[in-house]
This record gives C-alpha cells, structure tokens and sequence, in this order.
C-alpha cells in the first residue's frame, strides 16, 4: 500500500507543519449574547468546542447528522481536533477560524466538525494513525480532509492562514473533478489505519521470561540521557508508568543502573523548570533536553502519575524532596483543579490572554524588587543569570545547583536553607495570585481522576497522612455520583453533559482504583465495585482475540485495539494487571489465565520496543518473576498493614481482613484474638507470623531481593 506516493498526488507539496502545543472560558457556558457569530457548539458542554461556538465558521458536533448533512450536500467534511489548553489550537482559530475569508470558504465547501480530543480520545487515535502514516509524526492541532464516510484525504496539524486556504482550495477542486480517484485514495488509507488497530488482536503469543524483559530493557537502555535523565531527545517527557516499572523491575532484580536512572531523572524533574516552585504541580513537558523550559500546560494525568511515582520513590530513598514534591502537587490540585463536589478538572491553560506562560515566569527586576536582599541567593539557587534568561528578559525558576553544593557556597546551614526557602516561596506566590490566572478545562474525566485515586492512595502508604486516603475516598464518591448515571459509565461529566461515550480506560483505571481502595481501606465492597467494572469491560469491549478494544465501534468509527502506553498507561495492560491482582487475591484460574495470555500477546513488543510498554512492563515482571501474597488477619490488620506499606516492596499483593472473610486468601485464617500475617509465593505459604520483620524475613526465605 503506497500511501504516501499516493498522498502526494492529491495534495502536491503542501508541507505539514510540526506539531505544536489557550482556554476562553472556566466553568460557565458561552452566552450568545453580543456575539455577531454563533454556530450549532453552543449546544456543547465541552470548554474546548464552546471555546468555538462563536467562530464565524459553521462548526458541527461530531454527529451522524453532520455526515449525512455532508453527503446529502456532496461535501468533503473538516475535522479539526484539539483541547482547550492546546496553544496552537487556538493560534490557529485566531488566524484562519475566526477569519471570514476562511470561514467562507469553510462553510460554502465543507461541513466542518469540531472534536475535544479529551472527550473523544478513540477519534483522535483513529486520525492521529493516519496522520503518522503519512507523515510520520501527529500532534495538535489535528485537522483533516475527510470523505462523508469518514475516510480520510489529507492529514496535518498547525497551519498558518494562507497554507490552510490553499490546502482547502485544492481538496474542494480536486473532489469536484476527481471524485473516484479522491475516494479510491481515502479508502486505502482507511484499511491501513484498520491494519494498524487489528495487528495486536493477530500477534502470536510468546512465552513470558526474564531473559525478554531483560533484553527489551537493555535496548531501552540504549535511549537513556545519562547527564539528564529521561530519554534522549531534544523535547522531553517524564513518563511516569515508564519510570515505575523500571523502578520495579530496579529493585527486583537489583539493577544499579535502572535504579539511577530513574532516581537521576526525578532528581533533574523536582528541580528543574518542568516542576512549578512557587504553586507547586509539574507541566506537561520539557521544550529543552535538561528540563529548564515547560510547555506550560498543567495536565491532571501527569501530576497524579507523578504523585504516585514519587511516593514510591519516597519508600525507597527516604528523600524528602520527593515528599515535599507530593505534598506541593496535591495541595495545587486540590486548591486549582478541584471543583466543589470533589471531582478533579483535566487541565490548566499554558496561556494567559494568549501569551505562553506568562502567569509562571519572572523578570530579573520583579525578583529583585521582592526578594530585596536575599535576591543573590535566590538567583544563584535558581539561575536568574544572563544566560539563563528564556524569553523578553523572562526567568523560569530552575535549580542545577545540588542543595549540598549550594550550602557550601553560601555557608548557609539546612535549617536556614530551609526557612529561606519557605520565604521565598510564600513572597513569590503572594505576588502570583495577583497575576491573572490560566483558565482550566473543567472537565471530569473519569479514567484521569481514577489515576488521582491511585496516587492519593500511594502518597498515603508512603506517608500515612490520612487527608490522603480520605481524598482518595472522595473521589471515588463523586465519580460514582457524577461519572456513573444509571448504572453506566461516562468518559467524561460536566454540568449538564450530554456525552455518552465510555472507553476502556475508564473502566480498567477505576477498577484498578477500586481495588486499591480495597487493599487500602480493607473494606471489600470496594472490591465488588472492581469485579462489576472488570465483568462489564470484558462483556462491552470484548473482540476475536484475547485483547480488548478500546472502544464500541459504529459506522464512523472503527473497532481499536490499543496496546501501547500514551500519556497514560495502557488501558489493556491495566486490565491484565487488575486480571492478575484480583486472580491471586480469590485464586481464580481463569482470571489468572487471562492475563498471562494477554501478557503473552505483548512480549514480543516489550522485547523489541519497551519504552512503549512501560505498563505492560510492570505486568510482565509479576508473571516473569515470583509474585508475593502478603496477607495480614485479625483484628489488627489495618495498623499492620500501614506498616508494612512504608516499605518499597514489588511483584506483590499486600491484602488483608480485620473481621472473618470468605474471599479465598483469608478464609480460616480469621481468628478473634490475634492477628497473623502469611507470606505465600505460588501457592505456598509460611508458617503464619505476628510481626512485620518476621514477615519480611520469610520473604527473603522464599528469594526476595527487594529487600538489598
């Protein structure tokens, strides 16, 4: 299939721009008053489409209307997806979509339909394939040439005025002239994006061994920064279900190399410009290969990652950095992202007005003015020098100089350190909050929140802080209250949301979520709320092979068997892995069974290419490995419990039960008046014990090594 030959027939030497990365509104819809533009988006909830409900272009939902009104017509449809915190997104509908020019030409020869790639994540999968087929790369904006079937023409991202009207030129010609050819071209490209989502449901399962794991995490290896941390790259991103499992796999098998690597690049995030010093919360990404420069966007999906990475880290290390980073993302969560039932917003803008990062960065003489004379120091901790400067004479704050080695330079002691530190960020954050803020899309996005709930969970192992658990708890509450109508999951809720669409991470990220809540709180309905979602995925996503799809298909949209991690672990590997949990947990066999198929099917991609399957990772090292069953009983479990979560253990499950329980780990082990803890390793189990040391040893009877 020569798609890209077959590209440039129909589109010439038109350039497709790279991908690049503004929020109108926060919380209240767009009124129609005093607008001399209004087309059928006002009828939306998502910010992102209300963001464009009074463009002079005739925007339509995505809808079977807008097709057939497109065939009805005999037009070629316009798909432009994006989300509210894309800078570019909105760059682009200043210059062309806002523009009347362009809106005409839009309205008399297309219908164009505007998707929130964050409401519609299986759309986007669907064209950002085709986009990288014929380009190569994807990103946002994403805006396409489409037939009225759905079939795409033309693919790109950003463009400027003058190249988006001349690329919309030649389509409308060529369609009106060479229809067949047009058609022909769109249904190849259309089988190719098919090929591309049927490949895994085809791939033939391999046996799962260490030697797999090893070799795909040895050409892993090959990509790491070992300066900077993260993967080499002029752009970077920290990848958090990446950093995890081989934190994991560090500790299992005593990895030096892993182990630094993913320590190094926390290390180089918590204090570079990626991370936010005076509000706290990491953005999206680094435009630079050291994380000084962010692309400014605060995402929920990233920083709940990063909560729960860091907490882990924590255990481990024993550094208080990554404490203090914990506590600093979820207080801005909480006080920025969080609405007043509970549920957490999905992103927070880049821009303010339309100018990047404006709200986060500092001028020398502003600093200076605030900080009076502590102001040197400051600038030596956080390189307000010269040559540090990013844009227009603007400082993000960003530290290269280890805390020891500034210490010394300044004969500073860490106590005062410390309290310089908290001055500083206390002066600096007064003088933000005068500053006016980003806007956020204030969606709540159900897999993204059930990602929260596990890192609230994991903040609270690590710290014990019971806020955590109880916000943990909370919102668990409101996505059952808002999220889940009728006894059916919604992707995403806003007031008086009309969306329907569910996909398969929400049900295996609240499932897994659920069950943690379980492992936590030891409270077993949360175990039935696990078991319910992960019953109802299987039935609503099952396909022809051991994989699930992504989503329900229709006429427009195909069926998707998504494998791979994105910005968020694959939604597969989670269902395997709640799969695993669930089958040691009840000793179900057939769950069991599904995953080391489902593990089977991916191994191959692991070995081959395993900075894409971090998530899959994590499973492949619990069914490659020994797995653990940790299991405390009795009326003391809980207390046990907390105590043994402060401790940085892998390739378990760590349950228990305070009161007689019939689930298949705890049955007759019930006993009134004392509490015992059991350490199994494949189907074997020790002689029960009362205290955590003694359980511990017995692990390290069975082989453990985490403990080194």
């Amino acid at each position: 299939m020569k798609i890209n030959s077959l590209f440039f027939v129909f589109v010439g030497v038109l350039v497709l721009s790279s991908c690049r990365e503004q929020n109108k509104n926060d919380g209240e819809a767009v009124k129609q008053d005093d607008h001399e533009f209004t087309n059928d988006l006002i009828n939306e909830t998502s910010p992102y489409l209300l963001q464009h409900a009074h463009n002079p272009v005739d925007w339509k939902a995505w809808s079977d209307d807008a097709f057939k009104k497109a065939a009805d017509e005999n037009k070629l449809v316009v798909l432009s997806v994006g989300y509210s915190t894309c800078h570019w997104c909105h760059v682009m509908e200043e210059e062309s979509f806002e523009d009347a020019e362009v809106a005409k030409l839009m309205n008399d020869k297309f219908v164009s339909i505007k998707v929130d790639r964050e409401e519609r994540p299986d759309l986007d999968m669907v064209y950002q394939t085709a986009l990288q087929l014929v380009n190569g790369t994807g990103g946002w904006p994403m805006n396409a040439i489409i037939m009225p079937n759905g079939s795409p023409v033309f693919l790109g991202t950003y463009h400027e005025k003058e190249n988006w009207k001349n690329i919309l030129a030649k389509f409308s010609t060529e369609y009106e002239k060479n229809p067949d050819k047009m058609k022909e071209y769109a249904t190849m490209l259309a089988d190719g994006v098919q090929e591309v989502y049927e490949q895994p449901a085809k791939q033939m399962a391999n046996a799962i061994t260490p030697n797999k794991i090893e070799n795909g995490i040895k050409q892993w290896s090959t990509m790491w920064d070992k300066d900077w941390g993260g993967n080499i790259g002029q752009q970077k991103f920290i990848l958090p279900a990446n950093l995890t499992m081989l934190l994991d796999y560090a500790v299992l098998q005593q990895n030096v190399e892993a182990k630094n690597h993913v320590l190094n690049t926390l290390d180089k995030v918590v204090q570079g410009g990626i991370y936010d010093h005076v509000d706290g919360g990491f953005f999206r990404y680094s435009t630079d290969d050291t994380w000084k420069v962010p692309h400014f966007e605060k995402m929920l999906y990233d920083n709940a990652q990063l909560v729960s990475l860091l907490s882990k880290a924590y255990k481990l290390t024993g550094n208080e950095v990554y404490k203090i980073r914990v506590s600093e993302t979820l207080a801005f969560l909480k006080s920025e992202m969080r609405n007043e039932d509970g549920g957490y917003f999905s992103a927070m803008d880049a821009d303010t007005n339309g100018e990047e990062g404006v709200y986060y960065v500092w001028k020398k003489q502003e600093l200076e003015a605030l900080l009076k004379d502590d102001f040197e120091l400051f600038s030596l901790y956080f390189n307000i020098i010269d040559d540090q400067v990013w844009e227009e004479g603007n400082y993000v704050l960003n530290n290269t100089l280890p805390k020891n080695d500034f210490l010394k330079k300044t004969d500073l002691t860490a106590a005062e350190f410390e309290k310089k530190m908290a001055s500083w960020k206390s002066v600096l954050y007064e003088a933000r909050q005068k500053r006016q803020k980003p806007t956020k899309d204030y969606k709540i996005l159900t897999s993204w929140n059930a990602l929260l709930i596990d890192g609230l969970l994991e903040a609270y192992k690590a710290f014990g802080d019971d806020q955590y658990l109880d916000e943990a708890v909370s919102v668990f509450k409101y996505l059952n209250q808002y999220n889940y109508k009728n006894e059916q999951l919604v992707h995403s809720y806003t007031k008086d949301s009309k969306q329907k669409e569910v996909f398969l991470e929400d049900y295996a990220f609240l499932a897994k979520s659920a069950f943690s809540l379980f492992e936590v709180t030891l409270d077993a309905d949360y175990l039935t709320v696990s078991k319910e979602l992960m019953n109802a995925a299987s039935e609503k996503y099952k396909s022809n092979s051991e994989l699930f799809y992504y989503n329900v298909s229709n006429d427009l949209v195909p069926s998707i068997i998504n494998t791979s991690d994105g910005v968020v672990p694959s939604a597969n590997a989670i269902m395997a892995q709640n799969y695993l949990h669930i089958g040691h947990l009840e000793y179900n066999k057939g769950f069991l069974k599904k995953a080391e198929v489902m593990g089977s099917l991916i191994t191959s991609d692991f070995e081959n290419h395993a900075v894409s399957y971090g998530a899959w990772g994590t499973l492949l090292l619990e069914q490659a490995y020994p797995f653990y069953e940790i299991v405390i009983v009795g009326k003391d479990a809980e207390k046990l419990m907390n105590e043994i979560h402060k401790t940085f253990i892998v390739n378990s499950l760590i349950v228990g039960s305070s009161v007689e329980s019939d689930i298949s780990l705890f049955k007759d082990r019930y006993t009134e008046d004392d509490t015992f803890i059991y350490v199994c390793q494949d189907n074997t189990c020790k002689l029960p014990v009362k205290t955590v040391g003694d359980g511990f040893e017995q692990m390290n009877n069975f082989g453990y090594q985490g403990f080194k």
